[in-house]
């Protein structure tokens, strides 16, 4: 029952608030900040070959302003209901896993990196997937087929808690 209407027994929303992921972002936004002040503002080309105002105005806005933006707004949500487990990692993915198809649920560290090779969406096959976006604690569900999911959590245990509660009952 994928209804809205269906009350959570847990909810958890985490961000990237890393310094070192805010660091390359702030990395990847300065270079258009800077190129925009020059050319635009202070009225002096950027760069040995400097690109027309529109080209500047267009990375700022993209790099400069937007890109930013929208890291801060990413987002993993992780919902747990009596039916089912939603996991939402905002832009990119949406996973409804039904309790029905949970085998075994665990609280358990993890290595983010050498596990999944990073945080996000991650996994080498669909059969070992990873929800997460900072930490080393998370949910590791192993479904019935036999493929496991870790889900990321800075309440793992309350989580888990609220995973096996709901498929108790």
């Amino acid at each position: 029952m994928n209804d809205r209407l269906t009350p959570n027994l847990f909810c958890e929303e985490q961000r990237f608030r890393q310094w070192w992921v805010w660091l390359l972002v702030a990395g990847i936004a300065a270079p258009s900040c800077w190129g925009f002040y020059e050319q635009i503002i202070r009225g002096r080309p950027w760069g040995s070959n400097p690109g027309p105002d529109w080209f500047m105005w267009l990375m700022w806005l993209a790099f400069g302003i937007a890109f930013p933006l929208w890291f801060w707004r990413m987002k993993l949500v992780v919902e747990v209901t009596a039916d089912e487990v939603r996991m939402r990692l905002w832009p990119f993915a949406n996973r409804v896993i039904p309790l029905a198809d949970i085998a075994a649920i665990e609280s358990r560290t993890y290595r983010p990196i050498g596990e999944f090779g990073g945080w996000g969406v991650r996994g080498f096959s669909r059969r070992n997937m990873a929800y997460n976006v900072s930490g080393d604690q998370g949910v590791q569900l192993t479904l019935r087929d036999g493929s496991r999911v870790l889900i990321g959590s800075q309440l793992a245990a309350a989580s888990a808690a609220a995973m096996e509660s709901a498929c108790q009952t």
